[in-house]
């Protein structure tokens, strides 16, 4: 399979060992960042006509991922 973009490390390098810590000790940021990487999956696996989409599809999701990724954001901000 090809490279899947937008991947947790790859929008946040500087803060891997934050993203780390957060997933092992706050429940919640661990829920939403495994949502992020599920929708993250999905939406390449449909940009690559594995699991073809209508575009409109594909927009929403894009919309929650951002979603998720500035939720994300937002506590790597306090970490």
């Amino acid at each position: 399979m090809s490279h899947v973009a937008h991947e947790l490390h790859e929008e946040f390098p500087q803060q891997a060992e934050a993203i780390h810590a957060l997933k092992a000790g706050n429940a919640h940021f661990a829920r939403i960042a495994e949502d992020y990487h599920a929708l993250n999956r999905a939406i390449h696996r449909m940009e690559t006509n594995v699991e073809p989409a209508e575009d409109a599809t594909i927009e929403n999701l894009k919309k929650k991922r951002l979603a998720l990724k500035d939720e994300i954001a937002g506590f790597l901000a306090t970490a």
